[in-house]
């Protein structure tokens, strides 16, 4: 007469706790206690920008003089500054319509270059067996360490006076003015972004099933077909994922936009007329707060509208089977 002998698994499920590390992990973020925390931290962490919003709404004398949670005791409102920052004439005014399409401008291209090439360049390090592809991958992995400042300094050189090599010129100088000289700045943040970009496509890609590939090739798939047919539609939550965090990386970004685009009013980005904005004293509070309100909405509304890829993005390779 045989006894059977209750599996882990079995008892597990007899006594309703789980037993590995990532469901008990699970199970206490799902408490009351845990939920409570979370929403207790959302609000503070929502405080500084709803009193950014508010502020932007204040008459210049009562944002000087006094905080803005008088606004729910005293409550003034106004649209002066809205329109002061975004469609002013004066030279001190925001003037921010035309440096918002400039924002626009840097940062599309800037996501949607290292977007292309960095899915291009996983798919290669993924599925394509070539010598030396290992010792790529590990190289391209270990750029992320090297800081962008490092390389400002040589990119902007490249940028004016080419590539000279033992007195014979391999490249000329770009020489690029006004409007051209967005081209500079998509080229640095298209270099900047590669190293991340491809590191977190491949970890996605990598991860496809092998019967999925080998069944497209029988079937007589080259590796272009198979890469938009099969690959792109699986890996849209790694892209919007990277996407999120370049569109905010570069729109939020300064020093990159600065030095490569200059400060002119024909390339310049919102992040640059806000650093003006703040007056030589940063006494222009008024404005800061409106213009600080503009430059949010944007990646506000990207942010949003890509949530449900985020988290499946950020998990991209990071369980198998």
């Amino acid at each position: 007469m045989t006894t059977a002998t209750p599996t882990v698994g079995a008892g597990a499920q007899a006594t309703g706790k789980p037993t590995s590390t990532a469901g008990r992990v699970r199970s206490r973020l799902n408490t009351r206690t845990a939920t409570l925390v979370s929403i207790v931290i959302a609000l503070l962490w929502t405080i500084p920008t709803f009193g950014l919003f508010v502020s932007s709404f204040r008459p210049e004398a009562e944002i000087k003089s006094t905080g803005w949670w008088t606004f729910f005791t005293d409550p003034q409102f106004t649209l002066e500054n809205y329109q002061d920052v975004l469609f002013g004439s004066s030279s001190s005014s925001g003037q921010l319509a035309s440096y918002f399409i400039n924002s626009l401008a840097i940062t599309i291209p800037s996501v949607l270059f290292p977007m292309a090439f960095a899915s291009l360049a996983a798919y290669a390090l993924a599925w394509i067996n070539f010598r030396g592809r290992d010792w790529l991958y590990i190289a391209i992995f270990a750029m992320q360490i090297v800081p962008l400042q490092m390389a400002l300094v040589p990119l902007l050189k490249f940028f004016s006076t080419g590539v000279t090599v033992a007195g014979i010129q391999l490249l000329p100088a770009w020489d690029l003015v006004d409007e051209q000289k967005f081209a500079q700045v998509w080229f640095a943040h298209t270099c900047f972004a590669l190293p991340f970009a491809v590191f977190l496509l491949h970890n996605f890609i990598s991860q496809l099933p092998r019967d999925l590939m080998e069944a497209a090739r029988v079937d007589g798939a080259t590796h272009p077909k198979i890469f938009r047919t099969i690959v792109l539609p699986l890996i849209t939550p790694a892209l919007a994922a990277f996407g999120i965090f370049q569109f905010l990386w570069v729109w939020n970004d300064l020093l990159v936009a600065l030095i490569f685009a200059g400060g002119g009013n024909e390339t310049a980005p919102l992040t640059v007329r806000l650093a003006e904005m703040a007056g030589t004293r940063g006494n222009e509070w008024q404005r800061l707060t409106a213009g600080a309100f503009v430059s949010i909405v944007v990646p506000l509304v990207v942010f949003l509208s890509l949530q449900r890829f985020f988290v499946r993005g950020l998990l991209a390779g990071s369980v198998k089977g």
